[in-house]
């Protein structure tokens, strides 16, 4: 594929992030009714999509990370390796905003008695400590295996986030995806959709961009080496 045409795929890429994130939050502020919670349920909308993303990249750095062990896909070390810095970037904000909606909503920052709230903690510094081992060790086939293999063992801990929520059921994260579909208005869920869009989007564009990077420091490097 040629620089051109890439360069052109990931201009689209993010003038697509950027139109769905404005359209989110002119949907979420202006078209969806406000709740019986007033302004504060407004950061329901990102914090969820927020954290739906962060669980995403994650998973997809393990496939990324399986290719690695399977494969010998020589790119997806590195395609792995971009995924979880990803998903550490919004899994920060998930803890962030989730602190904000909390704090608004019910007078508290955090509560260490919270299941979902302590086991997605734990994911998010599961992950976080992923870049002091391949930092720690020596680049190269090992340090590729072991990164993978360390990725592969993250993703376990995203379904055990997933169904502490699900199953938790408290005022922290009440629940509003049923087996009888999403208990929202028409509207809400049109706006919450939007913005989990736009957050992919955007993600994915922050992901082809900082792996471009990557890619263009390696080469740099090893014109270095060849010229040193």
């Amino acid at each position: 594929m040629s620089t051109s045409l890439r360069n052109n795929r990931l201009a689209a890429l993010a003038l697509l992030a950027f139109a769905l994130v404005v359209s989110s939050i002119a949907l979420v502020f202006f078209y969806a009714p406000v709740d019986a919670d007033g302004l504060n349920q407004k950061i329901f909308y990102f914090h969820v999509g927020i954290a739906l993303t962060a669980y995403a990249c994650f998973a997809w750095g393990g496939w990324k990370a399986l290719r690695v062990l399977w494969k010998r896909d020589g790119d997806a070390d590195l395609e792995s390796y971009v995924a979880i810095h990803q998903g550490v970037i919004f899994g920060a904000l998930t803890l962030v905003t989730g602190s904000i909606w909390a704090r608004a909503s019910w007078g508290i920052w955090w509560t260490w008695s919270s299941n979902q709230l302590v086991t997605f903690l734990i994911l998010f510094l599961f992950y976080s400590a992923y870049f002091m081992l391949r930092y720690s060790v020596e680049p190269g086939p090992a340090r590729a295996n072991m990164c993978a293999v360390y990725a592969l063992f993250g993703v376990v801990l995203i379904p055990v986030s997933w169904l502490s929520i699900r199953l938790a059921n408290d005022f922290i994260h009440p629940t509003v995806f049923t087996s009888n579909g999403p208990q929202m208005s028409g509207s809400m869920f049109l706006a919450f959709c939007v913005a989990w869009a736009g957050l992919l989007t955007l993600a994915g564009t922050m992901y082809r961009v900082e792996l471009a990077g990557k890619r263009l420091d390696e080469r740099i490097r090893e014109l270095r080496e060849l010229l040193a």
